[in-house]
């Protein structure tokens, strides 16, 4: 679309310098304005956004770490329930049903 809107202009009679530099100077308002919409056109917003990737990387480490510690339980209940069966079959443990 833009290689064809230069060509256009450059038929028109617009040299391709000065149709480059609009493209440049709108993609550059362009890019202001949507930052400005983040509320992330002021100086401290390059540390607000370093904050927010750090954020997020804690964020799935500490769920990862959650996963890694819930998937231990479950295998270590699954394992306990396990060795008791084993130790139930084997007679090892008595359940007196007698009361």
């Amino acid at each position: 679309m833009l290689g064809a809107l230069i060509a256009q202009g450059e038929a028109g009679g617009i040299d391709r310098i000065t149709l480059e530099a609009l493209v440049e100077e709108a993609s550059a308002r362009g890019a202001h304005q949507a930052m400005s919409r983040l509320g992330l056109e002021d100086r401290s917003a390059r540390r607000d956004m370093d904050d927010l990737r750090e954020l997020l990387a804690a964020w799935r480490s500490a769920k990862r770490s959650a996963l890694k510690a819930l998937v231990g339980w479950v295998v270590r209940l699954g394992l306990a329930i396990l060795c008791a069966g084993i130790a139930f079959q084997a007679g090892l443990l008595a359940m007196d049903m007698a009361a």
